[in-house]
């Protein structure tokens, strides 16, 4: 059993950067993010494999950037330019299946982290 712990969620304005971080019990993982905003689905933001191939949704890219700390078993997710549309929950996931993470088919997740972008 993974445990995922995110932090770095909060409230900023629009245009502001924030940084959120989740580290794992446990390393040799993927890891990724989904966010999800009530009434929605949840939506895939980007995952990083254990040699550092990154991959994000389209419309994130050059937003939003994901790496990871291998000695920490830590992953972050730098998102800069914030957006109101970027409010969610966001969640952090871990797989030894990059293919599986990334269709949210994961069996370890996070608890959320509540990210707020005000206009």
């Amino acid at each position: 059993q993974v445990q995922l712990v995110e932090s770095g969620g909060g409230l900023v304005q629009a245009g502001d950067s924030l940084r959120l971080s989740c580290a794992a019990s446990g390393r040799n993982y993927a890891m990724g993010w989904f966010r999800q905003v009530p009434g929605k689905e949840r939506e895939f933001v980007a995952s990083i494999s254990t040699s550092g191939s990154t991959y994000y949704t389209d419309s994130l890219k050059g937003r939003f950037t994901i790496s990871r700390d291998n000695a920490k078993n830590t992953v972050y997710l730098q998102m800069n330019s914030l957006e109101p549309e970027d409010t969610a929950i966001y969640y952090c996931a871990a797989d030894f299946s990059g293919i599986r993470l990334r269709d949210g088919r994961s069996p370890y997740w996070g608890q959320g982290t509540q990210v707020t972008v005000s206009s």
